[in-house]
């Protein structure tokens, strides 16, 4: 299970590292072009609830921890489409992505 860190505000997000491989490309290529988005998702874990929305800005920091040291083959059409929902609504919505909240 990886984790993707943003502006060290809050709690890692916590993701399969196969989804994080896939995220990864995606949050890039939006930044790289310099286009901000909206990012959500429900947290998981202790004292978690309700719902989380990050501006994600090319100037703020990101961190993707993967626990495996080689990264998972990446799938084109599964990137095709998270960039196509991203892109359609100017949201990339975690909800789908994420382990089942306890």
């Amino acid at each position: 299970m990886g984790s993707l860190k943003y502006d060290n505000t809050v709690d890692a997000i916590l993701i399969e590292d196969e989804m994080l491989a896939h995220l990864k490309v995606i949050v890039a290529t939006k930044l790289r072009r310099q286009e901000s988005f909206m990012m959500t998702w429900i947290p998981v874990g202790v004292g978690a609830s309700g719902r989380m929305t990050a501006w994600i800005h090319p100037a703020l920091p990101l961190l993707f921890t993967f626990d495996d040291a080689e990264l998972p083959p990446i799938d084109p059409q599964r990137l095709e489409d998270i960039m196509h929902a991203t892109n359609a609504t100017g949201e990339l919505v975690l909800d789908h992505l994420l382990p089942a909240a306890k």
